[in-house]
């Protein structure tokens, strides 16, 4: 018997896709915002796919900003995206 694979929509290009091809943005308990590699992390999450692309397009929308109900500066996109780019946590 195959077990349930756990699908997950991308905020920036909307497309469901199994939670493992997709990256975590977190809103921490004290309003930060960061990205999650492993999701593990405590707090609001909304996913993205591990395409820079995708994290424009959700920053662009503000769709992002919607799902995790918080107001995300320019700066911290900028930081998201060589996060993502680079691959750390």
């Amino acid at each position: 018997m195959q077990k349930k694979i756990p699908m997950r929509q991308c905020t920036g290009c909307r497309v469901m896709k199994p939670k493992r091809e997709l990256v975590r943005v977190v809103r921490s308990p004290e309003g930060t915002v960061s990205l999650d590699f492993r999701g593990k992390k405590p707090g609001r999450g909304a996913y993205v796919c591990r395409d820079a692309e995708c994290l424009k397009k959700a920053a662009r929308t503000r769709a992002l900003e919607r799902a995790l109900e918080v107001e995300i500066p320019e700066e911290v996109f900028h930081q998201l995206q060589e996060q993502m780019e680079t691959g750390d946590e």
